[in-house]
């Protein structure tokens, strides 16, 4: 039986990063968890893309507005990029 890591879809303690050992067929219940907050991140990330043009294209958008876009949007590639790390460390990318 093969172990390896996970990298979970959201920090540990201190925001560290938080990883799960699981035997290869990785499908139990943290692993299901695991997928579908990925499947919830991509999701709020492609969601909040659409709004940025509707944002944008609005002239009564404010600064205020515009950071706190800026913001999320930093927040959902963080997601975006830790769940392609993992996804990819499952499928031995990079070894």
């Amino acid at each position: 039986m093969s172990v390896r890591a996970r990298l979970l879809p959201w920090p540990g303690t201190e925001g560290k990063r938080c990883y799960l050992v699981a035997d290869e067929g990785g499908d139990g219940p943290v692993s299901r968890l695991a997928d579908e907050m990925e499947g919830v991140q991509l999701t709020a990330g492609a969601e909040l893309l659409g709004h940025v043009g509707v944002m944008l294209d609005d002239q009564r958008v404010g600064v205020r507005e515009l950071r706190f876009l800026v913001k999320c949007l930093c927040e959902a590639l963080r997601d975006a990029l830790r769940v392609a790390e993992s996804r990819g460390g499952r499928l031995g990318v990079g070894e």
